[in-house]
């Protein structure tokens, strides 16, 4: 045991560094510019910011496997469109309590359950990296499918419209939250809890042994870890949190369409996480509000061009940039120390 922990303790350097010094700062100062959004920006930002936060933590959930496990899924979006859709049916139900807390707490073990049933069939086959890719790939293309073929449940092409959720608190009344101030500040707080949870999962024993996975993997099995149950785990973990993004998105924009578990929408969120920086929760989680605000700023200003220029943005990124804003930003904090100390 002792070698293993002493195994453990090197890994975590994998870690440390990913999280550097200044990211709780950092993380702090996103949210309160977040924070501030209604009443400074009111209309359209109010709006439409709550869905690029949710694009975050979907690519939260990808990081999760991408940055510390080492593994590459375009399934994300599969996951998503199971709780967008598990809540949108819920709310068009009544069952004599509130709605949408039947979509969350469906939503939810329903993603994570697919995740963990796909990566329980993978991880013990020894399924390696590119066979995942396309498996996950597959994924999402049945779920889109299974949304278009099963219409007179799913709405088809012409999508699923569903209400904007209330919180109820029993005898105490409710809250509704048609207004766009309250969404905002719900799904913030909701972001805050998940990015929070995710930075204290990635930090303990649990994130040190996906470091361990994706550093080097046979090492981790002679030492005695189960990689199989660990990338499983990862994988549930990750369809979980999507799952919860999706749910919330389907409330927030009042409509759930098949393209929502698509490739494209699985391969955008690669996308973010890549520029975000994929071994930083904080990184993806801006990757995704950023790269959404940008890519709605472009199709506004150039809507010819505007994939052509996130596309050269992507490709500079990973050029010049391999381990995106979040490294980008690391560097230039570890920078400005080495200058106060030299000086």
């Amino acid at each position: 045991m002792s070698q293993i922990s002493l195994s453990l303790r090197r890994r975590s350097a994998g870690v440390d560094r990913r999280f550097f010094a200044g990211e709780t700062t950092a993380a702090a100062a996103l949210f309160l510019i977040l924070a501030a959004v209604p009443p400074i920006i009111a209309g359209y930002p109010t709006y439409i910011l709550p869905q690029y936060m949710l694009f975050g933590v979907l690519a939260m959930s990808l990081s999760l496997l991408w940055g510390f496990a080492g593994i590459v899924s375009f399934g994300q979006a599969a996951f998503f469109s199971v709780g967008a859709y598990a809540m949108g049916l819920m709310m068009h139900q009544d069952y004599g309590f509130n709605p949408a807390y039947a979509g969350i707490l469906i939503a939810i073990p329903a993603a994570t359950l697919l995740a963990a049933v796909t990566g329980y069939f993978l991880f013990s086959a020894g399924a390696r990296a590119t066979y995942f890719v396309l498996v996950t790939l597959a994924l999402s293309i049945s779920a889109e499918q299974v949304a278009v073929s099963q219409s007179g449940i799913t709405g088809g092409w012409n999508g699923l419209f569903v209400d904007r959720m209330e919180l109820t608190f029993g005898p105490l009344g409710a809250v509704s939250l048609t207004d766009d101030a309250r969404m905002f500040y719900f799904v913030l707080v909701i972001v805050i809890c998940v990015y929070l949870l995710m930075r204290r999962l990635t930090t303990g024993k649990f994130g040190k042994v996906l470091v361990g996975i994706r550093e080097n993997e046979n090492r981790l099995t002679a030492l005695g870890y189960d990689v199989a149950f660990y990338k499983t785990l990862a994988f549930a973990l990750s369809g979980g949190v999507a799952g919860l993004a999706g749910a919330l998105y389907a409330t927030h924009a009042n409509f759930v369409s098949p393209s929502l578990g698509g490739v494209l929408f699985s391969t955008q969120a690669v996308v973010w996480v890549a520029i975000g920086g994929r071994g930083s929760l904080l990184g993806a989680l801006a990757g995704g509000i950023v790269v959404s605000s940008l890519t709605n700023y472009l199709s506004a200003v150039i809507p010819d061009y505007w994939q052509l220029a996130l596309g050269f943005i992507f490709i500079v990124v990973i050029v010049f940039f391999k381990r995106g804003l979040a490294g980008l930003l690391e560097s230039a904090f570890e920078a400005l120390r080495h200058w106060r100390t030299a000086r």
